[in-house]
């Protein structure tokens, strides 16, 4: 007999429609101008075909007033906006020059003047521009790849026209490191370049001035780096080698002028990333983390270095958090940053001597990339919730108090991300005495009388927290379609202090599996919810912790398992991480936490889900997977109650708006059929 949901969902949100839900538009990074009049942030679209998200900059009012107002405009993405001293606004993008006869792939670098008028493209590298960085003496500083034996930019360009004509593809490596999640590393590498502004009357592009030389992968995409205000030096995060095929990241300052690199901060211990100058330009601030241990659990924290060589001062060492990315204060005594906390990511003040933190928003939301005003009074910020997509706002600085939302490009092209349902949490105390806590988003009109199936959703990581919107899996699509969705930070989330990771290290199948079936024990409690249909859905660790789930317990009836570790050995040894994972576990932690050990007493159909560009779990665990599936559960006919969507041309994540909405139609057909219990429907775009 068909099941139905637990109610009849209303439609008329965007989450009932796929097409609707991809219009929305998806926000990204900020800039400030010098003198706090212009807010510039990044936005995707859908192009005009509908087959990928494009990136424009637009202008949002920092008083709140004004509508935003976009500012490019094209089918190819404009990213990495910053400003110059005169106002002017820099930008990274593929667009063709004008006039232009042979347009390029690679990204250049190009300026709005803030007099008005067209763009021009500034410099154009064969490899490719990013993440500028300016000056106040106009000096602009950017990341851009360069094959190993280039003296310069135009040599470089010569060497690949070579190769291309070649038809070479291969990639000599020599370091440890091979791949990053959905790309090769090499044969070119990341070098920083200084730009000198072209005059108003000067129209062909620069050629920037290489200031590292080829340094191979010690400009880690993990690692970042900031360029001091007056113009003068570098502060980079810098990958060095260690005996065994280990590397970690030191502290560097590279001077722009001469191109001559000192060491700031190497201590074997801890791994140096994030840094960003102070206001003056005489201290680097830096997150620092402990290098990863088998036996004692991983923290991180601030740490403050002078340039001039003085001793390194580690502050807000003894704070129970772990701070993102920090943004100085105009007056360089304190430090403004997110940090997650009990499923939300705050806004927080740490003082530049004492390292007391406080806490600036006292809301629900998770905050990102913080600008500072040049007056101190706001920080401009990211703000995104459980139930809200990430927009532009303002917090005020001096006293903690309520954001104010600035008006961005969802008001403007008039999308708002209705609900269609409400959030609320659910709290449990394990065995040990922890409190574990969860989201629970609910279907308008979940009750006693007509309770909602249950969703468990697992996040990845592990160490992170299920506290922001998630464009890739988002929960109001599953809550328009009647389901409940439980979103729990089990053992190793960050977010809850060092002993909650700890509770957990070491053990990826041990307390955090417990904490997961705690806390749906927890839900199913609730008149609302529908104990006897439930399903588990994760990626990454936690399709890690799906497969886990499957040889463990039949309580549910389906488990969606996505970018999933299978055989545990195998799967970190080949990761394009594999450098760290050597260091986190001892072989019997992977032996014993191996999910392929209990591919026997798995009962519950799995549908498992794999790109093959993913390299951070590569595709052969979700081969592996299916082929244990099928071995233990093929029928004679060739069929067998679990089913596998693999996506030959996407990675870790489905990016591509189609691939995105054959992901949901599958999943969802999936779980009605074994949630539901209606028949199984093909989603149409898989033929």
């Amino acid at each position: 007999m068909t099941k139905s949901a637990g109610q009849e969902p209303e439609s008329g949100t965007p989450f009932h429609d796929f097409d609707a839900y991809a219009d929305l538009p998806r926000v990204g990074g900020l800039a400030l101008s010098p003198d706090g009049a212009r807010l510039v942030l990044s936005a995707a679209t859908l192009d005009t075909e509908r087959a990928r998200f494009v990136q424009a900059l637009w202008e949002i009012d920092p008083e709140g007033q004004r509508p935003a107002r976009r500012l490019t405009r094209g089918d190819k993405a404009v990213s990495s906006p910053a400003f110059t001293p005169s106002g002017d606004l820099l930008f990274v993008s593929a667009r063709p020059a004008p006039g232009d006869s042979d347009p390029q792939d690679a990204p250049a670098l190009w300026a709005q003047p803030a007099a008005g008028g067209d763009p021009r493209r500034v410099a154009a590298l064969a490899g490719g521009v990013n993440a500028p960085h300016v000056g106040t003496d106009g000096t602009v500083v950017l990341a851009s790849d360069l094959l190993p034996s280039a003296t310069d930019p135009d040599h470089d360009a010569t060497l690949r026209e070579a190769r291309k004509k070649s038809k070479v593809t291969a990639i000599l490596h020599e370091t440890t490191q091979v791949r990053l999640w959905d790309h090769d590393l090499g044969p070119a590498t990341t070098r920083l370049l200084a730009v000198a502004l072209p005059g108003d009357s000067e129209t062909d592009p620069v050629t920037p001035r290489d200031l590292t030389g080829h340094v191979g992968p010690a400009l880690h995409d993990d690692g970042g780096w900031d360029l001091s205000p007056d113009g003068s030096t570098v502060a980079a995060a810098w990958m060095v080698p260690e005996e065994g095929g280990l590397q970690r990241l030191t502290l560097v300052a590279v001077d722009v002028a001469t191109g001559e690199r000192r060491t700031l901060l190497d201590d074997p211990a801890i791994e140096v990333t994030s840094p960003r100058f102070s206001p003056d330009g005489t201290r680097v601030a830096v997150v620092v983390g402990s290098r990863l241990d088998p036996e004692v659990a991983v923290d991180q924290w601030l740490a403050i270095v002078p340039l001039d060589g003085g001793p390194v001062r580690h502050i807000a060492k003894d704070w129970d958090r772990w701070p993102h990315t920090p943004a100085w204060t105009p007056d360089g005594t304190a430090l403004v940053l997110s940090a997650d906390d009990h499923g939300r990511s705050p806004l927080w003040r740490v003082d530049a001597a004492s390292g007391e933190a406080t806490r600036l928003t006292p809301d629900d939301g998770a905050y990102t990339d913080p600008h500072v005003s040049p007056d101190g009074r706001w920080v401009y910020a990211v703000r995104a919730a459980m139930d809200a997509p990430p927009a532009p706002v303002r917090v005020p600085l001096d006293a903690p108090g309520p954001f104010q939302p600035l008006p961005g490009p969802a008001e403007a092209l008039g999308r708002p991300a209705t609900l269609p349902g409400r959030l609320t949490e659910v709290t449990t105390t394990t065995e040990d005495g922890t409190e574990v806590r969860a989201w629970l988003s609910l279907p308008d009109g979940a009750s006693a009388e007509r309770p909602a199936p249950l969703l468990l959703w697992i996040h990845g990581g592990p160490l992170g927290s299920t506290n922001a919107w998630s464009w890739r899996w988002n929960q109001w699509l599953a809550v328009a379609r009647g389901y409940a969705v439980l979103q729990p930070d089990p053992a190793l989330s960050t977010g809850y202090g060092q002993d909650f990771i700890r509770r957990g290290w070491g053990q990826w199948g041990g307390t955090p599996y417990t904490d997961l079936m705690d806390i749906t024990d927890e839900a199913v409690r609730r008149p609302d919810i529908d104990a006897d249909r439930t399903a588990a859905m994760g990626g990454s660790y936690g399709g890690y912790m799906a497969n886990w789930i499957a040889g463990h317990t039949d309580r549910f009836d389906a488990i969606v398992t996505h970018a999933s570790l299978w055989t545990f050995e195998h799967s970190i040894r080949v990761s394009d991480y594999a450098y760290a994972f050597a260091q986190e576990f001892t072989p019997e932690m992977v032996d014993t936490y191996s999910p392929h050990h209990s591919a026997d007493r798995i009962d519950t159909p799995v549908l498992v889900i794999h790109g093959d560009k993913d390299y951070r779990v590569p595709v052969g665990e979700g081969f592996r997977l299916w082929a244990d599936l099928q071995a233990k559960d093929g029928r004679a006919d060739g069929t067998s109650p679990h089913k596998f969507l693999y996506y030959p041309d996407e990675n870790h994540w489905i990016l591509t708006p189609n691939h995105a909405t054959l992901w949901y139609q599958t999943v969802f057909a999936f779980l009605a059929q074994h949630v539901l219990g209606e028949e199984w429907k093909r989603p149409d775009l898989l033929g």
